[in-house]
C-alpha cells in the first residue's frame, strides 16, 4: 500500500523537494501552497498521484476544508509535514515591522497548528501516523534582527515537543526537523556567509529517512546539529558579547 504524505509549503524549496523525493517512491501526496499556478506545474511533473490544493496556512478553514477533500479520497494521511514558513529582518523600534513579525508569527507556529490539527483525531483513532514539524537551529537563541523568525521557531520547537510527549503511546509519533542553512528561496537573498549549507534535496532525503526510521528530533545537516549544541551551552554573557556582532538579515528580506 502507497505511503501517504501531505506536505505543506509544497511549491519550492524543502516542500518541492519533499514532493519530489516522495513520489519517486511511489506515495500519494497532497500538496498545500498559496500559489496554485506552480502547485499545478509541479503537479504536471510527478509520476504519482497527486492533490494539489491553494491555501493559506494562517486560513483555518482553508486548511481544514484542505484536509477535508484528502482524507475522502485518499483516506487519513500517513505523514503529515507542516513545512510551510516565512522568513524576514525585523526590528521592534519599528511600527512598520509589527505586521512582517505578526505574520511570521502566525505563518511559522500557528501555521503548523491549524496544519495539524484537521488530521489530528484521525491519525489518533487510527493509532498510527507521523506529525512533522520543520522548526530550524535559528529556534535555540534569539538572533539579532530576526527577532519575529526566531521566537516563531523556538515556539515550533516547544510545541512540537509538548504535541509529542501529549501523543506518548497513542501511536501518532511526531518529529520536530530543525535545518541549518538550506540553499532555497528563503536564503538565495542572505547577504552573509552561510555556513554547511546544502541542498533542499540534500535536506529532504535526510527527513525522508528520520521519518522512516520514526526519530523525533533531527537537526541537518550533522554540522549544526554541533553547532545548537555549544550554542546552547554558551553563557548569556558570551552569547550577548559574541552574537551581537553577528550579520543580521535585512529588514524586509
Amino acid at each position: 500500500m502507497s505511503l501517504k504524505v501531505v506536505i505543506t509549503g509544497a511549491s519550492s524549496g524543502i516542500g518541492e523537494a519533499l514532493a519530489r523525493e516522495y513520489a519517486k517512491q511511489g506515495a500519494i501526496l497532497g500538496l498545500i501552497a498559496r500559489r496554485a499556478g506552480v502547485l499545478a506545474q509541479l503537479k504536471d511533473t510527478l509520476p504519482t498521484t497527486c492533490h494539489t490544493y491553494a491555501a493559506d496556512v494562517r486560513d483555518a478553514q482553508a486548511m481544514q476544508q484542505a484536509a477535508g477533500d484528502f482524507i475522502k479520497q485518499q483516506g487519513c494521511p500517513d505523514v503529515v509535514i507542516a513545512n510551510a514558513g516565512i522568513s524576514g529582518g525585523t526590528l521592534t523600534e519599528y511600527p512598520q515591522d509589527l505586521e512582517a513579525s505578526q505574520a511570521i508569527l502566525d505563518t511559522n507556529f500557528m501555521g503548523m497548528v491549524k496544519t495539524f490539527q484537521p488530521f489530528l483525531a484521525g491519525m489518533r483513532e487510527q493509532r498510527r501516523g507521523m506529525l512533522v514539524g520543520i522548526a530550524s537551529i535559528s529556534g535555540f537563541r534569539g538572533l539579532p534582527g530576526a527577532s519575529a523568525y526566531s521566537a516563531s521557531k523556538a515556539a515550533a520547537i516547544s510545541y512540537l515537543e509538548s504535541l509529542r510527549v501529549e501523543l506518548h503511546g497513542s501511536g501518532v509519533r511526531v518529529l520536530t526537523v530543525c535545518p541549518g542553512f538550506i540553499a532555497t528561496p528563503m536564503t538565495a537573498n542572505n547577504p552573509y556567509p552561510m555556513p554547511f549549507i546544502i541542498s533542499a534535496e540534500a535536506a529532504a532525503k535526510k527527513i525522508i529517512s528520520a521519518i522512516a526510521f520514526r526519530r523525533k528530533f533531527l537537526v541537518i545537516p550533522w554540522q549544526m546539529a554541533i553547532l545548537g549544541r555549544i550554542l546552547k551551552m554558551l553563557p548569556l554573557w558570551l552569547y550577548d558579547r559574541e552574537f551581537s556582532k553577528a550579520p543580521r538579515k535585512p529588514r524586509g528580506l
